[in-house]
């Protein structure tokens, strides 16, 4: 069977254990939280090593920005930044 693998991320419970993500995305969560306040994904990239001056190497990390916000344990704003819910 041809395709990528998809890794799946558990949505947000109570009581789930944030270890249970990859660990990419353990160190997303990380960043976020380490910024003290909102984000931009930019910003997390350059946290977490990404080469911010490639857009090619920056959109991964938004779409992995965007599985987090999906499964609840990010959440975006308005303007565009990322801050945790907790």
């Amino acid at each position: 069977m041809g395709g990528r693998a998809v890794m799946l991320i558990p949505h947000r419970e109570p009581g789930a254990d944030e270890s249970m993500l990859p660990p990419d995305y353990q160190r997303i969560l990380a960043a976020v939280r380490q910024a003290g306040g909102p984000v931009m994904a930019r910003e997390v990239g350059e946290v977490v090593g990404v080469d911010v001056s490639v857009r090619a190497k920056l959109e991964p990390l938004r779409s992995k920005l965007v599985r987090i916000v999906d499964r609840g344990l990010l959440r975006k704003l308005p303007d565009g930044r990322l801050t945790t819910r907790l």
